[in-house]
Order: C-alpha cells, then sequence, then structure tokens
C-alpha cells in the first residue's frame, strides 16, 4: 500500500497521472468560492467608498453654498444683519418686535435651515452694525436743489404737529384690518388677487426695496414720496457711497442716483446673486423683515403723476409717451422731436389726452402701465405680502415720524421734508370737470382695487351727474 501511494505521487508530480484523486475537486470548488466572495467583498467596499465620496462632495457642495448665501453680502452693498420684524397683531400700547428664532416652526425645512444660518451671523455682526449706525447720527440741512421738479416746486420747511403714538397705532390696526378683510373677501375680485407669491414673476418684485442692515423692506409706489423714502433706505443701508464714505443726510443724496436701479437690493435681483434659493430667502426676509409702504388718492396720484411728467419739461416722458398721445388723441401730426420745442409751441399733453391713454385697451396691450400710474396692488402686491405698516402721503409727516421711531432709526435721521404745492386732495372737482362722466366711472373701475384696499372713499361727487 506504502508502494501504491510512493507511485501515485511520482505519477502526479510527473504529469503522468491521468485522472485526479476524488479530493482535488471539492478543494478546488471550495478555493474558487472563497476567491469570489473575496472579490464580492472588494466590489462592495469600492462602491461603499464610492458612494461615501459622493455623498460627502454633494454635502461639500450645499455647504459652500450655504455659506456663500451667508457672506457673499458682506463683500457687497448690502449685510445680513438680521434684524427682528413687528409680530402681529400688535399689542396696545408697546412696540411691536419678535426676536430672532422666534415663530419659525412654519417655514419649510429649507427655509428654517437657511434662516438658522443667516441668524447665526447676527450676533457676530450686531455690534459692528451699532458702531457704524452711531457714525450716521447728523443733524439735516437744507440740500442745494438740483431738479428741475424739486426747482420747481421747493421743499416745504415748516414744521407739523405728529400725533401721539396711541393714535398711530390704532390707525396702523385700521388700515391693516381694512387691507386684510378685503384680501379675504371672495366677493372683492380684481385681477392678480388670488395668485400666491410664489406666483409672481420676479420682474413685479423690483419695487421691493430691501435694507439687510436694519431688517427692513420698503415697497416704494411712484408719486408718494418715494424719492425722500428712497434716500432713507439708502443712508440706513450704506448701499451708496460719496467719496468712499455712506451718505449721512438723505438730502444730500443726488436725485439721479436716487432712482438708479444699480443703488437699491431689490427682491428681482435675488435671482442673480442666490438662484434656487432666492425664494426662500425673499420668504425667510418676508417673515422677520419689516414691510412697509406709503399709498396715496388713487385720483390724485394721477394728478400729480401728469403733473410732475407732462406739465414739466420731461424729455423721457416725452418721447415715450407725450408724442404718442398727441398723435392718437388729439390729432397732431409733424410732432416736434424734442420736449422744449413742444412746449415752445404750445404742444402739450392734456389731462383729457392722460385719461384717454389709461382707459384705452390697447395701451396695456403694447405694455404694462408705466410705474408712475401703475395701481399699487400691481406694485407692491398688497393681498400676498403682509405689510407691517401702511403710510398714507395724506398723513406723510406723522406717519413717517412714528415708523421711523418704531424702526429704531429717528435718532439716525429726519425724514426729509416735504414739496411745495403738492397735488392735493381738493384739487379733484376742479381736475375732472372737462372729464365725461362715462370716463370717469371706468376709471374708478380701473383704479377701485386701490381705492377699497388702502379705505379711501369712492369719490361719489366724480361718479355721478
Amino acid at each position: 500500500m506504502l508502494e501504491n501511494n510512493k507511485q501515485t505521487m511520482i505519477a502526479m508530480e510527473t504529469g503522468s497521472w491521468s485522472a485526479a484523486p476524488c479530493w482535488v475537486p471539492s478543494l478546488t470548488l471550495q478555493a474558487g468560492g472563497e476567491s469570489r466572495r473575496k472579490a464580492d467583498i472588494a466590489v462592495g467596499v469600492r462602491m461603499t467608498k464610492a458612494r461615501l465620496l459622493r455623498l460627502s462632495v454633494v454635502l461639500v457642495s450645499i455647504f459652500m453654498i450655504l455659506l456663500i448665501i451667508v457672506y457673499w453680502d458682506n463683500v457687497g452693498t448690502a449685510h445680513f444683519y438680521l434684524h427682528t420684524s413687528f409680530s402681529r397683531p400688535h399689542s396696545p400700547g408697546a412696540i411691536p418686535g419678535i426676536t430672532a428664532g422666534e415663530d419659525w416652526e412654519a417655514l419649510p425645512d429649507v427655509d428654517e435651515f437657511l434662516a438658522k444660518l443667516l441668524s447665526s451671523s447676527l450676533k457676530q455682526n450686531s455690534s459692528a452694525s451699532q458702531k457704524t449706525e452711531q457714525l450716521l447720527v447728523q443733524s439735516s440741512s437744507k440740500p442745494v436743489v438740483s431738479n428741475l421738479e424739486e426747482n420747481v416746486r421747493g421743499y416745504d420747511w415748516s414744521t407739523h404737529n405728529a400725533r401721539n403714538s396711541l393714535d398711530q397705532e390704532k390707525l396702523q390696526v385700521e388700515r391693516q384690518r381694512t387691507l386684510r378683510e378685503f384680501c379675504a373677501n371672495s366677493s372683492f375680485a380684481f385681477p392678480t388677487k388670488e395668485r400666491s407669491f410664489d406666483d409672481i414673476p420676479n420682474y413685479e418684485l423690483n419695487h421691493l426695496i430691501v435694507d439687510d442692515r436694519h431688517g427692513i423692506i420698503y415697497c416704494y409706489v411712484p408719486k408718494v414720496a418715494c424719492t425722500n423714502w428712497k434716500r432713507v433706505m439708502i443712508v440706513l443701508s450704506e448701499s451708496l457711497l460719496d467719496q468712499g464714505v455712506p451718505y449721512r443726510n438723505p438730502l444730500d443724496i443726488p436725485r439721479e442716483h436716487v432712482h438708479n436701479t444699480s443703488t437699491h437690493l431689490t427682491f428681482n435681483k435675488f435671482w442673480r446673486r442666490y438662484g434656487k434659493f432666492s425664494r426662500h430667502l425673499m420668504k425667510i426676509k418676508l417673515k422677520k423683515y419689516t414691510k412697509f409702504l406709503f399709498v396715496r388718492d388713487p385720483f390724485v396720484r394721477l394728478i400729480s403723476a401728469f403733473r410732475s411728467k407732462f406739465e414739466l419739461e420731461n424729455e423721457e416722458f416725452y418721447q415715450r409717451f407725450a408724442i404718442p398721445m398727441l398723435k392718437l388723441y388729439s390729432n397732431h401730426t409733424n410732432l416736434p422731436t424734442s420736449v422744449s420745442e413742444a412746449f415752445r409751441a404750445g404742444l402739450k399733453v392734456s389731462f383729457s389726452d392722460f385719461i384717454q391713454y389709461l382707459l384705452d385697451p390697447r395701451t396695456e396691450k403694447m405694455a404694462p402701465f408705466n410705474e408712475h400710474w401703475r395701481q399699487v396692488y400691481r406694485l407692491c402686491h398688497p393681498c400676498q405680502i403682509d405689510y407691517d405698516f401702511i403710510g398714507k402721503l395724506e398723513t406723510l409727516d406723522e406717519d413717517a415720524a412714528y415708523l421711523l421711531q418704531l424702526l429704531k432709526v429717528d435718532r439716525l435721521l429726519q425724514f426729509p421734508p416735504s414739496y411745495r404745492n403738492r397735488t392735493a386732495s381738493s384739487w379733484e372737482d376742479d381736475w375732472f370737470a372737462k372729464i365725461p362722466l362715462a370716463w370717469r366711472q371706468q376709471l374708478y373701475k380701473l383704479y377701485e382695487a386701490d381705492f377699497v384696499l388702502f379705505g379711501y372713499p369712492k369719490p361719489e361727487n366724480l361718479l355721478k351727474d
């Protein structure tokens, strides 16, 4: 037997053995299975590492994007100093406010995460903000008037007695209640009322100016003291420099800079800065910042717009609006090429021409109303944005003083004085006397939402014989 085993081993070594013993195939199978298991484990490890690598890249990318969002404005014209907003309803006798981090539960997850990141920068920057604000305290001085309109009309430097804060608080409660009731009233309808904030196109958010330094959002309405409110926003946000130093007195800011769109950070610019996060950031700011607007009797605002743009020489408005109006509604041809020539020839748009232009269905088929006569509900979206403060031009001095007090910036600046010879409500009868009744009624329907939402009485004397 030993001899047989020895011969077998020799045959295996020399390769002359033709059939392997029974235990060799079993060992081979076991070895192959072990190799496959090791290979599978190695593949699994590599796949796991690849997944972890991809996940880490995604997480790092998201983190970097959020860091860019938080700190971008540190090198821009505005800063994410997240100040508090006014809570609602306001408790009587106290200046309303909420602290950072309060009332965040309604935010979606992404919004909440962004909001907390933004809030974290508040503590780091608040001391620097306070130091900067201390430098802004300066007394107002009378400016050198350089603009045509300001030259013609001048400023009213007389003092006005402000209402006491209790009256102002009641007034705000009433104005906000009126607005909310009609926004919620399904029987009162007007275009765009039912759409959500997300449905508003970016280009329609260009009137919402943001001051991140003080947590303020202002929706400007042309012909409602917007020039001076824009000046105030420039001073507060430090968005414009004079020889490297921020403006400290609103009236020192030239009018041409005030209305330059590059001067202000507005909501419609968010997309270029923040991409897909822009709407989330808008909602956070709308929830946390103080939002205000100023409005005016709609018909008086139209008179003011007409006086400003067509009774004074304005080359832009002559070319864009006056020439088409004179051709369509006054049957003029071969009109002068410049506004100065037209005025010397006595060719001016009449108020009747202007009203026809507003009522003409062809007007808005060509382009939306110019901002100076576009309805407030189309400029500021009051049924989609919950405004904390509603000011009125009719009570401008009192409202402005109270608002600056509530914003805690009254020690930094004073609201600039109004123009003399400001268009007054008492002028309506005279201006509309030659306008046919049917036109007046159509015009009221066109601006009815502004009358109703902001509590202006229906001008019955103009709408009846």
